[in-house]
Protein backbone atom coordinates (compact mmCIF):
# COMPACT_ATOMS: atom_id res chain seq x y z
CA UNK A 1 0.00 0.00 0.00
CA UNK A 2 1.65 4.01 -0.98
CA UNK A 3 1.65 5.82 2.09
CA UNK A 4 -0.16 9.14 1.65
CA UNK A 5 1.46 12.02 0.65
CA UNK A 6 3.53 14.40 3.57
CA UNK A 7 0.41 17.19 4.04
CA UNK A 8 1.69 20.52 3.18
CA UNK A 9 2.06 22.61 6.45
CA UNK A 10 2.45 26.90 6.39
CA UNK A 11 5.03 28.48 8.00
CA UNK A 12 4.86 31.09 10.29
CA UNK A 13 5.75 33.36 7.51
CA UNK A 14 3.21 31.95 5.73
CA UNK A 15 5.15 29.31 3.26
CA UNK A 16 3.77 25.88 2.87
CA UNK A 17 6.52 23.67 3.01
CA UNK A 18 5.62 18.98 3.97
CA UNK A 19 5.12 17.99 7.06
CA UNK A 20 8.32 16.65 8.38
CA UNK A 21 8.44 14.01 11.03
CA UNK A 22 12.15 14.27 11.51
CA UNK A 23 12.42 17.76 12.34
CA UNK A 24 9.45 17.62 14.93
CA UNK A 25 11.55 14.58 16.34
CA UNK A 26 14.61 16.03 16.64
CA UNK A 27 13.18 18.88 18.60
CA UNK A 28 11.68 16.95 20.98
CA UNK A 29 14.34 15.24 21.77
CA UNK A 30 16.56 18.32 21.97
CA UNK A 31 14.79 19.22 25.22
CA UNK A 32 15.20 16.21 26.25
CA UNK A 33 12.50 13.77 25.77
CA UNK A 34 13.36 9.89 25.54
CA UNK A 35 13.39 8.81 21.97
CA UNK A 36 10.49 6.08 22.68
CA UNK A 37 8.20 9.46 23.91
CA UNK A 38 9.39 11.52 21.09
CA UNK A 39 8.91 8.82 18.79
CA UNK A 40 5.05 8.12 20.29
CA UNK A 41 4.08 11.83 20.17
CA UNK A 42 5.50 12.40 16.60
CA UNK A 43 3.18 9.27 15.30
CA UNK A 44 0.33 10.91 16.81
CA UNK A 45 0.90 14.29 15.99
CA UNK A 46 1.38 13.22 12.37
CA UNK A 47 -2.00 11.46 12.23
CA UNK A 48 -3.88 14.52 13.18
CA UNK A 49 -2.17 16.68 10.48
CA UNK A 50 -4.90 18.45 7.78
CA UNK A 51 -3.20 20.07 4.81
CA UNK A 52 -2.73 23.90 5.68
CA UNK A 53 -2.19 23.19 9.23
CA UNK A 54 0.16 26.17 10.64
CA UNK A 55 3.39 25.28 12.49
CA UNK A 56 1.80 27.10 15.74
CA UNK A 57 -0.84 24.14 16.02
CA UNK A 58 1.66 21.43 15.43
CA UNK A 59 3.80 22.90 18.11
CA UNK A 60 0.45 23.15 20.48
CA UNK A 61 -0.33 19.49 19.98
CA UNK A 62 3.04 18.21 20.82
CA UNK A 63 3.72 20.50 23.53
CA UNK A 64 -0.05 19.47 25.53
CA UNK A 65 1.26 15.49 24.77
CA UNK A 66 4.86 16.24 26.61
CA UNK A 67 2.88 18.26 29.05
CA UNK A 68 1.10 15.57 30.16
CA UNK A 69 4.12 13.23 30.73
CA UNK A 70 6.71 15.83 32.30
CA UNK A 71 6.51 19.76 32.45
CA UNK A 72 10.07 20.51 32.87
CA UNK A 73 10.30 18.47 29.36
CA UNK A 74 7.36 20.63 28.21
CA UNK A 75 8.97 23.75 29.72
CA UNK A 76 12.38 23.26 27.72
CA UNK A 77 10.54 22.29 24.51
CA UNK A 78 8.86 25.36 25.02
CA UNK A 79 11.64 27.97 25.36
CA UNK A 80 11.98 29.02 21.56
CA UNK A 81 8.69 30.23 21.23
CA UNK A 82 8.89 31.45 25.36
CA UNK A 83 11.21 34.13 23.65
CA UNK A 84 8.17 35.53 21.85
CA UNK A 85 6.36 36.25 25.16
CA UNK A 86 9.51 38.60 26.26
CA UNK A 87 7.98 41.42 25.14
CA UNK A 88 6.33 43.69 23.70
CA UNK A 89 9.19 46.02 24.17
CA UNK A 90 12.22 43.26 24.13
CA UNK A 91 14.00 44.93 27.06
CA UNK A 92 13.16 41.33 28.98
CA UNK A 93 15.17 39.80 26.28
CA UNK A 94 18.46 42.18 26.27
CA UNK A 95 17.97 41.29 30.03
CA UNK A 96 18.12 37.59 29.64
CA UNK A 97 20.71 37.76 27.21
CA UNK A 98 22.69 39.62 29.52
CA UNK A 99 22.19 36.85 32.56
CA UNK A 100 23.37 34.75 29.79
CA UNK A 101 26.41 36.16 29.14
CA UNK A 102 27.03 37.15 33.39
CA UNK A 103 26.84 33.39 33.98
CA UNK A 104 29.46 32.19 30.91
CA UNK A 105 32.01 34.69 33.20
CA UNK A 106 31.12 37.97 31.36
CA UNK A 107 31.08 41.82 33.14
CA UNK A 108 27.68 42.60 31.31
CA UNK A 109 25.50 46.40 30.93
CA UNK A 110 22.32 46.58 28.82
CA UNK A 111 21.03 49.87 27.12
CA UNK A 112 24.38 52.02 27.91
CA UNK A 113 24.70 55.20 25.85
CA UNK A 114 28.47 55.16 24.11
CA UNK A 115 29.63 58.01 22.10
CA UNK A 116 30.35 58.03 18.90
CA UNK A 117 33.02 60.31 16.64
CA UNK A 118 29.36 61.88 15.48
CA UNK A 119 26.16 60.99 17.77
CA UNK A 120 25.43 58.52 20.34
CA UNK A 121 24.24 55.19 20.26
CA UNK A 122 22.49 53.08 23.13
CA UNK A 123 24.07 49.66 22.92
CA UNK A 124 21.47 46.68 24.10
CA UNK A 125 24.56 45.08 25.25
CA UNK A 126 27.98 45.40 26.70
CA UNK A 127 30.05 42.05 27.59
CA UNK A 128 33.48 41.85 28.61
CA UNK A 129 36.08 39.16 29.76
CA UNK A 130 39.55 39.33 29.65
CA UNK A 131 40.39 40.40 26.46
CA UNK A 132 37.18 40.46 25.17
CA UNK A 133 34.91 43.23 24.59
CA UNK A 134 31.35 42.42 22.91
CA UNK A 135 29.35 45.81 21.96
CA UNK A 136 25.37 43.94 20.93
CA UNK A 137 22.60 45.26 19.11
CA UNK A 138 19.37 43.05 20.18
CA UNK A 139 16.74 42.65 17.60
CA UNK A 140 13.44 41.14 19.22
CA UNK A 141 10.65 39.98 17.04
CA UNK A 142 6.78 38.80 18.67
CA UNK A 143 6.62 36.79 15.54
CA UNK A 144 8.65 33.82 14.03
CA UNK A 145 7.83 34.80 10.73
CA UNK A 146 9.68 38.12 10.93
CA UNK A 147 13.36 38.06 10.06
CA UNK A 148 16.30 40.14 11.20
CA UNK A 149 17.48 41.40 7.53
CA UNK A 150 20.03 42.84 5.31
CA UNK A 151 18.75 46.32 5.88
CA UNK A 152 19.35 45.48 10.30
CA UNK A 153 22.87 44.72 9.27
CA UNK A 154 23.51 47.28 6.96
CA UNK A 155 22.02 50.14 9.98
CA UNK A 156 24.21 48.12 12.80
CA UNK A 157 27.37 47.91 10.78
CA UNK A 158 27.38 51.84 10.03
CA UNK A 159 26.28 52.31 13.99
CA UNK A 160 29.55 50.52 15.04
CA UNK A 161 32.10 52.35 12.54
CA UNK A 162 31.26 55.52 14.05
CA UNK A 163 31.19 53.86 17.32
CA UNK A 164 34.47 52.71 16.67
CA UNK A 165 35.56 56.53 15.15
CA UNK A 166 34.73 57.62 18.92
CA UNK A 167 36.70 55.29 20.28
CA UNK A 168 40.21 57.17 19.37
CA UNK A 169 39.02 59.21 22.25
CA UNK A 170 37.47 56.36 24.38
CA UNK A 171 38.85 53.09 23.69
CA UNK A 172 36.91 51.37 26.52
CA UNK A 173 34.56 51.15 23.57
CA UNK A 174 36.68 49.82 20.98
CA UNK A 175 35.23 46.51 20.75
CA UNK A 176 37.14 43.01 19.77
CA UNK A 177 33.40 41.41 18.52
CA UNK A 178 30.49 43.42 16.93
CA UNK A 179 27.12 41.58 17.04
CA UNK A 180 23.60 41.18 15.88
CA UNK A 181 21.13 38.88 18.46
CA UNK A 182 17.89 38.06 17.51
CA UNK A 183 15.18 35.65 18.70
CA UNK A 184 14.27 34.63 15.08
CA UNK A 185 15.94 34.59 12.52
CA UNK A 186 18.58 36.35 9.87
CA UNK A 187 18.21 36.90 6.41
CA UNK A 188 20.24 35.04 3.55
CA UNK A 189 21.44 38.71 2.93
CA UNK A 190 22.14 39.37 6.11
CA UNK A 191 24.05 36.56 7.00
CA UNK A 192 26.22 37.04 3.66
CA UNK A 193 26.75 40.82 4.65
CA UNK A 194 27.67 39.77 7.99
CA UNK A 195 30.03 37.79 7.31
CA UNK A 196 31.79 40.03 4.55
CA UNK A 197 31.99 43.05 7.13
CA UNK A 198 33.06 40.93 10.33
CA UNK A 199 29.31 41.41 12.06
CA UNK A 200 29.02 38.41 14.28
CA UNK A 201 25.28 37.25 13.93
CA UNK A 202 23.40 35.36 16.93
CA UNK A 203 20.10 33.55 16.52
CA UNK A 204 17.95 30.73 18.10
CA UNK A 205 19.73 28.38 15.57
CA UNK A 206 22.26 30.24 14.04
CA UNK A 207 25.10 29.88 13.79
CA UNK A 208 25.42 26.03 13.45
CA UNK A 209 27.25 25.85 17.04
CA UNK A 210 27.28 28.20 20.09
CA UNK A 211 23.55 29.42 18.96
CA UNK A 212 21.09 30.56 21.40
CA UNK A 213 19.56 27.20 21.97
CA UNK A 214 22.59 25.99 22.55
CA UNK A 215 24.01 28.95 24.81
CA UNK A 216 20.44 28.78 27.09
CA UNK A 217 21.01 24.83 27.74
CA UNK A 218 24.51 25.24 28.74
CA UNK A 219 24.15 27.85 31.05
CA UNK A 220 20.94 26.75 32.12
CA UNK A 221 19.57 30.05 31.93
CA UNK A 222 15.66 29.89 30.30
CA UNK A 223 13.56 32.59 30.12
CA UNK A 224 10.16 32.84 32.85
CA UNK A 225 7.66 33.02 30.14
CA UNK A 226 8.37 28.67 29.40
CA UNK A 227 7.51 27.68 32.51
CA UNK A 228 4.13 25.79 32.71
CA UNK A 229 3.08 26.06 36.09
CA UNK A 230 2.26 29.78 36.02
CA UNK A 231 -0.41 31.41 33.35
CA UNK A 232 0.19 33.99 31.28
CA UNK A 233 -1.17 36.82 33.44
CA UNK A 234 0.99 35.57 36.21
CA UNK A 235 4.29 35.47 34.18
CA UNK A 236 3.15 38.86 32.40
CA UNK A 237 2.95 40.49 36.01
CA UNK A 238 6.30 39.02 37.20
CA UNK A 239 7.92 40.19 34.10
CA UNK A 240 6.81 43.56 34.59
CA UNK A 241 8.12 43.50 38.13
CA UNK A 242 11.53 42.70 36.29
CA UNK A 243 11.57 39.19 36.99
CA UNK A 244 12.42 37.32 33.42
CA UNK A 245 14.41 34.15 34.55
CA UNK A 246 13.07 31.07 35.65
CA UNK A 247 16.16 31.00 38.69
CA UNK A 248 14.38 34.63 39.86
CA UNK A 249 11.40 32.54 40.99
CA UNK A 250 12.59 31.37 44.54
CA UNK A 251 13.89 35.24 45.55
CA UNK A 252 9.87 35.92 44.68
CA UNK A 253 7.81 34.18 46.82
CA UNK A 254 5.59 36.98 48.33
CA UNK A 255 4.97 38.41 44.81
CA UNK A 256 4.12 34.50 44.10
CA UNK A 257 1.72 34.35 47.10
CA UNK A 258 0.19 37.65 46.20
CA UNK A 259 -0.79 35.92 42.76
CA UNK A 260 -2.41 33.15 44.06
CA UNK A 261 0.68 30.72 43.86
CA UNK A 262 0.56 28.92 47.47
CA UNK A 263 0.98 25.27 48.45
CA UNK A 264 0.68 22.90 46.21
CA UNK A 265 1.24 25.49 43.16
CA UNK A 266 4.31 26.59 44.69
CA UNK A 267 5.44 23.15 45.08
CA UNK A 268 4.67 22.03 41.65
CA UNK A 269 6.70 25.66 40.20
CA UNK A 270 9.61 25.06 42.18
CA UNK A 271 9.82 21.61 41.15
CA UNK A 272 9.58 22.68 37.60
CA UNK A 273 12.03 25.52 38.05
CA UNK A 274 14.65 23.11 39.91
CA UNK A 275 14.43 20.84 37.05
CA UNK A 276 14.48 23.24 33.93
CA UNK A 277 17.77 24.88 35.52
CA UNK A 278 19.42 22.26 35.77
CA UNK A 279 23.01 22.17 33.32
Amino acid sequence: MQSRPAPLITKANGEREPFRADKLYDSLVNSGAPNDLADRIVREVADSIQDGDRTQVIYRKAFAKLRREERPLAARYSVKRALLDLGPSGYPFEDFLGEIYRVRGYQTSNRRVVQGRCVEHELDLIASKDNERIGAEVKFHNNHGIKSDIKVALYVHARFEDIKAGAAVDSEHDYTSRMVITNTKFSHQARDYAACVGLELLAWDYPKHNNLRTLIEETGVHPLSCLTTLTKAQKRHLMDSGVVLCRQVHNNVRELEDLGVTGRKMDALFSEVEHLCQT
